[in-house]
């Protein structure tokens, strides 16, 4: 049997900056840019994985978010479309602001969203909305003055103590469907704007939404939901044991019951208080979502801040898109295509793995961009099929981190025909070192199947090796340039199956080795190299 092998030569090693090593000229492996668009952006699922269309051609999305306030400026957006044309993105991360579209009560205006589109197609890239609603990490900043200054019509969410947050508690109807008004209008302009371009290929509906610093809203609307029937679909999905392991469990603890309020049906605790918010938030957001999608059904989703370990309801965003509550987001948000996590922990593949739940496609809008951006970026959409990624503040990346991404995107971006293909067949696999929230790390070897050959991978400790240092402190959350400690792994690979005898890795920082059962194998012959734009 013979496996041409696509390492350096002799050394089977991947070192330093990313390296990809292949062997074989790949034509026609890029999506022409002359196509004529049809069919609008959307998800299909093809073979063994879900992916993003755009112009009927699957669409591998090389991502970055910009930073909360870039999109508010034409002249500070043209420099960062033009930074990320730069880095080899194709899909930038685009906030849409609630209080600078609608001003006053239904009247709009979309010049700086219009100004948005333009830039982004003269610079060549893709946009993805986040709308920067109702509420932006949980908070009501963004909605308009309107809404800010009338609490009687738009109440606030209130504490067991009787005080008033910043919040717009999620009964409120009112600012239900202002919100939904809002974001219909802004689906129909870009429709009206854009249906034939396909500049915008996605949407986000509200930013990282959650209950905090309680687990759900004490006012005088919420209290009587709280106390009302729980919903009969919520309810069946529980007899029927299809809303997870953790809700399961809480249901069961609390009597199983099929019938009654939410703290009957779920327990008058800190856990199924975050039930009841998370049924409040999700049917909040599908109003929205669905008023959207009848004008221009895109692909949306909504994401969510994650939970430091240990933290109890309450104390993070509760509620919010969570993988311990994804059954209950879907049921309650169906006009949703995808739950995605913003990940700036160190645990970069436990969150990401867990969002690869009961068929949902895994999309990460907002990540820390590290020093290990590249690394995790390789491991999610070889080994987790990620339909993209966006490390956050993109624009503001500097030195070494905005350098490894270029070239990590730029690698990305030439074998992104192959990469997707393999996706569909389940013909691609990502090795990459399991770290812990603390930054501690194993040193065992990484092994996956590939091809009837079992490829394994150690990874390079950067700096002393003596030194085991870890942070006493960690990052707050939303800082996006978190820094892994010396001593801590930056490598992965990607690894794809061309032919029977053939694949290629792409990687940095880590030594590969590779064995089949019962069959002595080796390496035939071996290229590295790069694709160009000859390759397409």
């Amino acid at each position: 049997m013979r496996v041409r092998h696509y390492l350096q030569v002799g050394s089977g090693y991947i070192h330093g900056a990313l390296s990809l090593l292949i062997m074989m000229n790949l034509a026609g492996c890029i999506v022409n840019s002359q196509h004529h668009p049809t069919s609008i952006p959307q998800l299909r699922r093809v073979g063994q994985t879900t992916q993003l269309f755009v112009d009927d051609k699957p669409f591998l999305a090389l991502g970055g978010e910009l930073g909360n306030s870039t999109a508010s400026n034409l002249e500070v957006l043209e420099q960062a479309f033009a930074k990320c044309e730069h880095m080899n993105l194709n899909t930038v991360m685009l906030p849409v602001y609630w209080d600078l579209i609608e001003p006053s009560e239904n009247h709009f205006d979309f010049s700086l969203v219009q100004g948005a589109i333009d830039r982004a197609r003269a610079h060549h890239l893709h946009l993805v909305y986040l709308w920067f609603g109702t509420w932006k990490n949980s908070m009501s900043c963004y909605a308009p003055s309107w809404i800010k200054r009338d609490v009687a019509r738009f109440p606030r969410v209130r504490l067991s103590n009787g005080e008033l947050e910043e919040i717009v508690t999620p009964e409120c109807t009112a600012s239900r469907d202002a919100d939904a008004n809002a974001f219909a209008s802004l689906m129909r302009w870009t429709r009206q704007y854009d249906s034939g371009h396909h500049t915008v290929i996605m949407v986000q509906v509200e930013n990282e939404v959650g209950m905090i610093p309680e687990p759900r809203d004490h006012s005088e609307l919420s209290n009587s939901a709280y106390h009302s029937p729980v919903p009969e679909k919520l309810l069946a999905l529980a007899a029927q044991k299809q809303l997870g392991p953790e809700i399961n469990m809480l249901w069961q603890n609390a009597g199983h019951k099929t019938a009654g309020t939410w703290p009957e049906v779920f327990g008058d605790t800190a856990q199924g208080e975050e039930i009841f918010t998370a049924w409040q938030l999700a049917s909040y957001v599908e109003h929205i979502a669905a008023a959207g999608k009848r004008e221009y059904p895109l692909p949306m989703f909504a994401n969510a801040a994650l939970i430091r370990p240990g933290y109890f309801p309450g104390q993070y965003p509760s509620g919010g898109p969570l993988p311990h509550l994804l059954e209950i987001w879907r049921a309650a948000a169906p006009s949703l295509d995808m739950i995605c996590p913003d990940i700036y922990f160190p645990n970069f593949i436990e969150w990401a793995t867990r969002y690869k739940r009961n068929g949902n496609p895994l999309f990460i809008p907002e990540m820390a961009a590290s020093d290990r951006a590249p690394a995790n970026i390789l491991y999610a959409i070889s080994q987790l099929h990620a339909i993209g990624t966006g490390p956050f503040s993109i624009e503001n990346l500097d030195g070494e981190k905005a350098q490894r991404i270029t070239q990590c995107y730029g690698l990305l971006a030439g074998m992104s025909d192959s990469i997707l293909k393999a996706q569909q067949t389940n013909k691609i696999i990502g090795l990459s070192p399991p770290i812990a929230f603390d930054w501690s790390t194993s040193n065992e070897p990484q092994r996956a199947d590939l091809g009837g050959i079992t490829f394994q991978a150690t990874f390079d400790r950067p700096g002393n090796p003596n030194d085991s240092a870890r942070p006493t402190t960690l990052p707050t959350l939303g800082s996006g340039h978190w820094d892994a400690p010396p001593n801590t792994p930056r490598g992965s690979a990607l690894i794809l199956q061309l032919a029977h005898d053939e694949f290629l890795i792409l990687g940095m920082g880590a030594t590969i080795t590779f064995s089949a059962p019962n069959n002595k194998i080796g390496i035939d012959s071996v290229q590295e190299g790069h694709f160009t734009d000859d390759d397409k």
